[in-house]
């Protein structure tokens, strides 16, 4: 197309046009072909390193950091560490073309998901917020496997309570529901699946669970998700946090439940500034409490109910409850009368009838019954752990017992055969010195 400019057969304009360049490079163009021939159209810094490009030194000492201490880090997530202790001042797909170059990051193949119709976020905070747990190995083997319970806000994406416990449970649910209502207040529905810490399946058991008994005292709505994409916003967080919490765990050293929860105080508000996003409305839907602190701490406990007998007694998990009374006040009325038993978080039990805070005292009966032998699909296998762990233990106490025992019996047979030995070669030696029986000493 350039020689047909030069040959006058083109017009530099539509030369311009089908190139897409401007008139002023067709010029340009023809003037390098007239001169050098076909190798003119050839760039001159085709081969030449850019005035942009980043010195090869550099770029080995940032991969040597990578190898060192993030090695299975994503290219965001290790750029963003980089920016933060090792002045990596590079754009992550920089970062990202040196991983793939390096073989450290191979990029993950584009597949084709399931289509969900969306529902939108809702317009203020509080509205409405998405609760669940994950099972996970959070400490990675330096501790054993925990579950992490948070609750999320749906307008905002807002990490609003996140804390470690052992297992997920009832209690740890409770526990958390305390706090979270003691920091932010009462928000206007809580988000959750169909496990049974939720809700229970028999349609004819009008009885609430634990947690519904919680959450209806405190006037929050209970809505149950019937998949795991309807409450997509809590499950991406845990996909979020079991590659981003579980390697600053790491970094941090941290190899327990409390140490976590020390720290997550100061890991929350970071995590919220890099995902979480504006609402549509300014408001706060959530509600101030209602309750006084003591009664708050009442309601997310266990609650039993108990018939009182003509003693004012009651069993409770392996105890006996009595109810107290004065001698000029038996208390005779509370006979067969329905009571309530508050089992709360830190072991603390209170007896309640109509509205009455009974004094009681416990008096331990069948210890065996104190711990529940019922366990759910999200509890057996800590049970199963908890149950290898002590036989191992056992078995450990066991063999060093044996051991022990070995080496105190070694020892007596040593003790009692060296002395006569020793005892009979001195004596020998001092007869036959001294033949008249004299001692040596004087």
């Amino acid at each position: 197309m350039i020689k047909q400019v030069i040959a006058r057969t083109m017009r530099q304009a539509d030369a311009a046009l089908w190139l897409g360049v401007s008139v002023r490079q067709v010029k340009r163009l023809a003037r390098a072909v007239r001169g050098e021939g076909t190798a003119g159209v050839i760039s001159r810094r085709r081969g030449v390193p850019s005035n942009r490009s980043i010195e090869s030194g550099r770029r080995a000492h940032f991969l040597d950091l990578v190898r060192q201490h993030y090695a299975d880090f994503g290219p965001t997530l290790a750029a963003e560490h980089l920016a933060e202790r090792h002045g990596f001042t590079h754009s992550v797909e920089t970062l990202r073309g040196w991983m793939s170059t390096a073989g450290l990051w191979k990029p993950k193949r584009v597949r084709q998901r399931r289509i969900h119709s969306p529902r939108e976020r809702r317009s203020a905070l509080g509205e409405l917020i998405q609760i669940d747990g994950s099972p996970h190995a959070w400490f990675e083997g330096r501790a054993p496997k925990c579950c992490l319970i948070a609750f999320i806000d749906d307008a905002t994406g807002t990490l609003m309570s996140a804390r470690f416990y052992p297992v997920e449970s009832t209690a740890a649910y409770l526990d958390s529901l305390h706090r979270y209502v003691s920091a932010h207040g009462r928000p206007l529905a809580l988000y959750s699946d169909r496990h049974s810490i939720f809700t229970k399946h028999d349609p004819e058991d009008p009885t609430p669970t634990q947690f519904e008994r919680a959450v209806g005292q405190l006037n929050i709505e209970s809505i149950l998700a019937y998949s795991p994409q309807a409450k997509g916003r809590v499950e991406r967080l845990f996909q979020t946090l079991q590659d981003r919490l579980v390697k600053a765990l790491r970094l941090q050293g941290i190899s327990s439940i409390e140490q976590a929860n020390a720290w997550l105080a100061g890991y929350v508000p970071r995590h919220n500034a890099r995902f979480a996003k504006a609402a549509l409305s300014d408001t706060d839907a959530h509600r101030a409490l209602e309750q006084t602190p003591e009664q708050l701490r009442c309601i997310c406990a266990h609650h039993y109910e108990r018939t009182l007998s003509k003693t004012l007694t009651c069993q409770f998990k392996g105890q006996l409850l009595v109810v107290l009374s004065e001698p000029m006040n038996p208390r005779y009325a509370l006979r067969n009368q329905r009571a309530l038993v508050v089992h709360h978080l830190d072991g603390q039990i209170q007896l309640w009838c109509k509205g009455e805070l009974l004094p009681l005292k416990a008096f331990e009966r069948h210890q065996h019954l104190a711990l529940s032998r019922q366990a759910d699909d999200k509890t057996v296998n800590t049970r199963v752990d908890d149950a290898a762990r002590r036989e191992t233990q056992r078995l450990r106490n066991l063999v060093s017992g044996i051991e022990r025992e070995k080496g105190q019996l070694k020892v007596q047979v040593g003790f009692a055969s060296w002395p006569v030995s020793h005892t009979s070669l001195a004596h020998k030696k001092s007869v036959q010195k001294n033949p008249k029986g004299t001692s040596l000493t004087g």
